[in-house]
C-alpha cells in the first residue's frame, strides 16, 4: 500500500491542527506555512476532512479550523480513510458482495490478503492523533524541528 500526498499531507495538517488549535481556530495559511503545503491543496484536503466530520470551520475574524472531536478520539485510520478511501493493500473479490470472485471457494491466498488488510486497518486505527501530537512535542523538546520538517514528503 502506498499513500498519496493527500493522505500524507492531510495527516500532517491534522497533527498541526491538533497541536496548535486548543480553543482557537487555526487558519489555513498558518498550517500551510508550517507544513510547506500549498494553501489551495490544503483547502481541498480540509474540505474532505470536514465532510468526514473530523474538522469544523469557524467563520469571521479569528476564523479557521479546529478539530471536530478531541485528538484522542481521532485515529490515523479515520484521517487516512477520509482522504484516501479504502486502505486495503489488496482488493480481493472473495470478500466483496458486489462483483465477487468466481474462484473464491478454491482460493487459499484470500486469507493472506485478508490478514494483510486487517493488519493495516488495526495499525492505523490503533494510533491516535493525540499520540502524534505528544511525539511531536517530545521531538521539539529535544531541539529538533518536527512539524515543519516531517519525513516522507
Amino acid at each position: 500500500m502506498k499513500l498519496s500526498t493527500r493522505g500524507r499531507y492531510g495527516l500532517r495538517a491534522m497533527v498541526d491542527l491538533a497541536a496548535n488549535s486548543g480553543e482557537e481556530a487555526v487558519c489555513i495559511q498558518s498550517i500551510a506555512r508550517r507544513q510547506n503545503i500549498s494553501e489551495s491543496y490544503l483547502e481541498q484536503l480540509v474540505r474532505l476532512l470536514r465532510k468526514a466530520g473530523l474538522v469544523t470551520s469557524v467563520r469571521g475574524a479569528g476564523g479557521g479550523y479546529r478539530l471536530a472531536k478531541p485528538a484522542d478520539s481521532i485515529s490515523v485510520g479515520d484521517v487516512l480513510r477520509a482522504l484516501e478511501g479504502n486502505l486495503d493493500a489488496v482488493s480481493c473479490g472473495a470478500f466483496q458482495k458486489e462483483h465477487p470472485c468466481r474462484g473464491a471457494d478454491q482460493c487459499v491466498t484470500k486469507y493472506v490478503w485478508k490478514k494483510i488488510n486487517d493488519a493495516i486497518g488495526q495499525a492505523v486505527d490503533s494510533i491516535r492523533l493525540s499520540e502524534l501530537v505528544e511525539e511531536n512535542r517530545k521531538i521539539r523538546e529535544q531541539g529538533v524541528e518536527a512539524i515543519e520538517n516531517v519525513c516522507g514528503n
